[in-house]
């Protein structure tokens, strides 16, 4: 046990001193390149908004059965809730002005539709993947399947966290600044909620709060990485409603799949329920009022 801290100890102090050396280092290569300069500070904030976020797990005392299921609840709240306001309705914008398809709005809902499709579709792969059984050495049976269940869950938001990059990234290469930043920092606020619910996630999955800490904080590294690709490729937008339309898919799959009959297994629906009402209305706020 002793061991694991000092490694989780290690593994912090190697991303709180690594991560901002390899973004300057990153920054001074692309002096001449402002849009893709610019899309790099944003999905950085984006990231720095996710690592906020976990922060009161190492605080929170274990939660009980019943409050692991209204966290699971308000985690498939904000997932259902991102997916259809940072997502689906983003990307059927992506895709008309894009012109994908003739720009209509059946164009517009053939691709992100299929998109959708795409992902879950990727994420049941995944599943079939992942083994039911002995998944941690030393894990079998329900304590199994509950890890699966939580990591499917990671990366679910993991995955969502690539086209939210992409859009910061795309919103820098076609515009002159303003518009861009507040797309990033409407997208860096909605990312605390969502580090918070890695983190208790993999807390309540009975892993150590620095490493719950430390791999949420991990989840919104992509998000720089995202909007670096999204200014320097993404500048037409026409991946983009693509990139947005999977993540969503893959977000639904895991909701539906895993989050939802987790969180009702115990006889906990009610509390499972007011968290998933309040997790999607915190959501859908922070989606409509940071537009």
């Amino acid at each position: 046990m002793r061991q694991l801290r000092l490694q989780t100890l290690i593994g912090l102090a190697i991303f709180t001193v690594g991560v901002p050396v390899l973004c300057t280092m990153v920054w001074d290569g692309l002096h001449d390149q402002p849009a893709v300069q610019g899309a790099l500070l944003g999905g950085a904030v984006a990231a720095l908004a996710t690592a906020l976020g976990t922060l009161p797990v190492l605080l929170a005392q274990r939660p009980s059965e019943r409050m692991q299921d209204t966290l699971f609840g308000f985690g498939a709240g904000v997932m259902l809730a991102a997916s259809a306001f940072s997502l689906v309705i983003p990307g059927l914008e992506a895709a008309r002005q894009a012109g994908t398809f003739g720009g209509g709005p059946w164009a517009a809902g053939g691709v992100v539709g299929m998109a959708v499709l795409l992902g879950g579709a990727a994420l049941l792969l995944l599943d079939r993947a992942l083994p039911h059984e002995h998944f941690i050495k030393g894990r079998e049976g329900a304590a199994a399947q509950k890890l699966r269940r939580t990591w499917l869950f990671v990366f679910a938001i993991m995955l969502h966290n690539v086209p939210e990059g992409l859009a910061i990234g795309a919103g820098y290469a076609g515009s002159d600044g303003v518009p861009a930043h507040a797309l990033a920092m409407g997208i860096a606020i909605q990312d605390v909620p969502e580090g918070f619910v890695v983190a208790a996630a993999l807390l309540a999955a009975g892993y150590t709060r620095g490493f719950a800490v430390m791999l949420g904080a991990v989840s919104g590294l992509v998000e720089p990485l995202g909007a670096v690709i999204g200014a320097s490729v993404l500048s037409n937008a026409a991946l983009l409603p693509w990139g947005l339309g999977f993540a969503a898919g893959a977000m639904l799959f895991v909701v539906s799949h895993e989050i939802i009959p987790e969180s009702h297994r115990k006889g906990h629906e009610a509390f499972a329920t007011a968290g998933l009402m309040m997790g999607f209305v915190l959501m859908m706020v922070l989606d409509t009022a940071l537009a």
